[in-house]
């Protein structure tokens, strides 16, 4: 089944987050590492939003080459 990915960025947090659905209140939360909190769902475990913290600093990196 297809998902619809949203993107909003919070510039004041410098977060960037990618939602699958609205985040609510019974979402649990979890660091998947690297400064990524993901937002699962309290049923079925499954990853419904991801909160990319410090967001323009990874944007501005160069990768090696």
């Amino acid at each position: 089944m297809e998902k619809n990915l949203s993107f909003r960025y919070d510039s004041t947090g410098d977060i960037l987050y990618v939602d699958v659905c609205p985040p609510y209140a019974a979402q649990e939360s979890e660091e998947i590492g690297d400064e990524i909190v993901a937002r699962l769902n309290p049923e079925s475990g499954e990853i419904e939003n991801l909160e990319i913290l410090f967001f323009s600093k990874r944007w501005n990196q160069k990768s090696p080459l």
